[in-house]
């Protein structure tokens, strides 16, 4: 090309990119700025712009939200890559699977693919940093010309989801508009910012319960298996300033050894960036281990997941924190001091949005040039640590019974959601469903199926544990009560799942029967139940027969945000049961039982349900609880013959307002004795029990802090579950059985001509627990 040509075509790559609208330009503000969120429908009309714009950006809805938006990702890469994508899914899925591919031909693969990065932003809608830091390091990447930026478009694909939860976006930006320039500047919204799971919309990786966690995975992971996977998050204001891995033991034992290290390489680079930038107070190997695989898909899927949690501001507002207010006691350093792994503390002072963007930019920056200087490496490593899952030996495999299932729709459910993970599962002749071990996602099938061995961690010997950032149990098979053995020796079996058995009949055991039962009644149909199985019928068949009643359902709703509660209304709509949400006004108003057969209380503390969002702490009509009046009003609708269903810790609420006198054992016991943070517990049903109609005899619940009862078992109460009296841990980790053996996990008291029924335990657990569903479908026809 002549000097003149290539001047020519020099100005004209300047003036394309000069096309492309500044943050600045288009939403009015620089993104960072004091006060300053974002509409989503502007987030995503920017990204379609700059698209229309730029040959280094390729945009994609991938479906809608729970709420109906846009729920979009970008991908980002050299024009060159952007043309011959096809070519680079191949190698991808080619390197995912080492029983396609020879060493030779990885090795090929390796030298010529480009390293996947997936970074994911502001699934916690309050945590609104990171889409406004999407939106500028995507403008950036599309106009800059230095170095990083060239190396980065060359040697990686970028996949860019601006927001995990669109609909939170537009929940906060609502609020915080609403309240700025009030008091109550900069607080939380007084619902939750995802429909139905609030916070827990990231402990939702592996039951994909979530229609954005469903277009996520595939879409995105299960499409393209990135190498890296990058979630950007914001944490508490008076702690570090920002956090990178290298993460806090433990690690989910079946997670690769590889991974970890490439992780460890990652995160302490983008800790030197952060530095090196003068950035102050990055804390690494702090405060976030690596247990649960309800926050991380892809790390057994052959990609690392980096995390970055900076210092919040409230919401887009400013904020002073003294140093003396920083914490001391973080788990794994002190914020006001130096240390290995805090190098240079934050003096403190004022803290804004903009110096959460500015570190922001930094790291993903960083976590992308490192993803480009050890791209060979990194692919070469993500095709071993498939050679090493399919070589796993022991066990051989998992077998999942065919006919010798208590629940086919909880067993029908469990293979969906492993084959949705992309776990591979055969058939035996007999219809049994195999999963071998000799396949590339060996471990998370592993993980979810087998019992898990919490470690006993203390903050120092003989001391307090050290809490577990989220649980320590997702042993799947006992949540569903589903049977699932582990073999040593190989079956004889043919690829391709097996069909899982209807019940013909409405049988109470199979979770199937609870949706059936539903639209029976929802087509004007009536309900039959049988008084010594539980079973139901779609006729009446004489004698042992009871005509059931669809249950009037209310569900309490505070204007205290309560993931329980989203979860309990997703359980409710999904298998068809028509519901109220109840607020402390509509409790209070009285007259309960002209509308009502049943009320629900999810998990939440006695206090809060009680009193609510103190005076001057949130606008006055989202202040209060249920107060004096409140419990008025529910001990009356239990006389008049209703029935209160208080769940795990709500329980309390009863026990201290209503007169409910069982007494619970842990109430004021130190961490240090009791401690059943997130575990599955034995327990055992009386059998003859109206509430254990297709339930077995043992039982596996889910217990977190739960409260147990000492009950007399008098005409008064009656406890349909207890515990053992030894050798209650069934998964997890468990502190303190002494309290619990033989004491009461559901209370069933009368209260008037109604029923008050406690549950210790959360049994409609992230829409996991199939097993103890049951339990609670059983308390709403009560």
């Amino acid at each position: 090309m002549s000097r003149k040509g290539l001047l020519a075509c020099l100005l004209a790559c300047g003036l394309a990119q000069a096309a492309v609208p500044s943050p600045e330009a288009y939403f009015g503000h620089r993104m960072g700025s004091d006060h300053f969120v974002l509409d989503w429908d502007k987030v995503v009309s920017y990204f379609q712009t700059i698209q229309a714009n730029s040959d280094r950006i390729r945009v994609e809805e991938l479906g809608k939200s729970t709420e109906g938006w846009a729920f979009i990702a970008a991908t980002i890469a050299s024009p060159e890559t952007l043309r011959h994508l096809d070519r680079y899914l191949e190698i991808q899925r080619r390197l995912a699977d080492p029983r396609l591919t020879s060493e030779a031909e990885a090795k090929k693969f390796a030298a010529e693919g480009k390293t996947v990065v997936l970074i994911t932003c502001s699934i916690h809608a309050t945590e609104l940093a990171s889409t406004q830091t999407a939106v500028e390091f995507a403008y950036r990447l599309l106009t800059e010309d230095t170095p990083r930026v060239r190396a980065i478009l060359e040697n990686t694909i970028f996949l860019l989801v601006p927001s995990l939860n669109p609909d939170g976006v537009d929940i906060v930006t609502r609020w915080y508009r609403r309240t700025l320039g009030t008091p109550f500047e900069g607080t939380g919204p007084p619902e939750l910012y995802q429909k139905y799971v609030g916070h827990d919309n990231n402990r939702d990786w592996y039951m994909f319960t979530q229609k954005e966690t469903q277009l996520t995975i595939a879409k995105l992971h299960n499409v393209w298996h990135p190498q890296i996977v990058y979630d950007v998050h914001q944490m508490g204001s008076n702690a570090a300033r920002i956090f990178v891995p290298p993460w806090l033991d433990p690690i989910e034992p079946n997670i690769d050894a590889i991974l970890m290290q490439e992780s460890n390489m990652i995160g302490t680079a983008m800790a030197a960036d952060l530095t090196g930038a003068g950035q102050k107070g990055v804390a690494i190997h702090a405060m976030y281990d690596f247990w649960t695989p309800s926050r991380h898909y892809q790390a057994f899927h052959g990609g690392m997941r980096i995390l970055t949690e900076s210092a919040s501001a409230k919401l887009a507002s400013p904020i002073t924190v003294e140093a003396g207010q920083l914490e001391h006691d973080a788990l794994g350093y002190n914020a006001q001091e130096r240390s290995w792994n805090f190098l240079e503390p934050w003096p403190g002072g004022v803290w804004r949005l903009r110096d959460i963007v500015d570190d922001q930019l930094i790291a993903m920056e960083s976590c992308l040039y490192q993803a480009a200087l050890h791209r060979e490496e990194l692919l070469r490593n993500f095709y071993k640590i498939g050679q090493r899952q399919v070589a796993r030996k022991s066990p051989w495999g998992f077998v999942i019974p065919l006919i010798q299932q208590r629940d086919p729709g909880a067993t029908r459910k469990l293979l969906e959601t492993l084959t949705f993970g992309q776990v591979e599962i055969e058939t035996t002749h007999s219809g049994d469903s195999v999963i071998r071990m000799a396949q590339p996602y060996s471990g998370w099938a592993k993980a979810l199926l087998e019992r898990q061995h919490y470690p006993d961690m203390r903050l120092y010997p003989g001391g307090p544990p050290q809490r577990p950032y989220d649980v320590t149990a997702h042993t799947l098979p006992l949540l569903m009560g589903v049977r699932v053995d582990a073999i040593d020796a190989p079956v004889a079996s043919s690829p391709g799942p097996a069909s899982t058995l209807h019940s013909l009949r409405l049988e109470a055991s199979d979770s199937d029967s609870w949706v059936a039962i539903n639209r029976i009644w929802s087509s004007g149909g009536a309900v039959w139940q049988n008084i010594s199985t539980g079973d139901f019928a779609a006729e009446d068949r004489g004698p042992g027969w009871k005509l059931l009643q669809r249950p009037r359902t209310g569900l309490y709703r505070s204007f205290i945000p309560n993931n329980d509660e989203g979860w309990t209304r997703f359980l409710l709509e999904q298998f068809g049961f028509p519901y109220t949400s109840l607020e402390n006004k509509e409790i209070q108003a009285g007259g309960l039982r002209q509308h009502f057969d049943v009320i629900v209380f999810p998990d939440a503390s006695a206090a809060s349900m009680e009193s609510g969002h103190k005076a001057g702490s949130m606008p006055p009509e989202f202040t209060g609880g249920l107060e004096a009046k409140g419990a008025d009003a529910l001990r009356e609708f239990a006389a008049a013959g209703g029935t209160l269903i208080f769940l795990n810790r709500a329980s309390e609420y009863a026990t201290q307002h209503l007169g409910v006198a069982a007494r619970n054992v842990v109430h004021g016991v130190s961490n240090s004795e009791y401690y059943s943070p997130g575990s599955i517990l034995k327990a055992r049903l009386d059998t003859h029990h109206p509430l254990a109609a297709g339930l077995p005899e043992d039982l596996a619940i889910w217990s977190e802090q739960s409260p147990a009862w000492d009950i007399q078992g008098d005409a008064q109460e009656s406890a349909p579950v207890r515990y053992p009296d030894t050798n209650l841990l069934a998964s997890g980790w468990l502190l303190g059985e002494k309290y619990l053996a033989g004491k009461a996990a559901l209370v069933d008291a009368r209260l008037g001509a109604g029923h008050v029924i406690l549950f210790g335990m959360r049994p409609q657990y992230r829409a996991q627990s199939y097993q103890t569903f049951k339990l609670f479908f059983n308390a709403l026809l009560y």
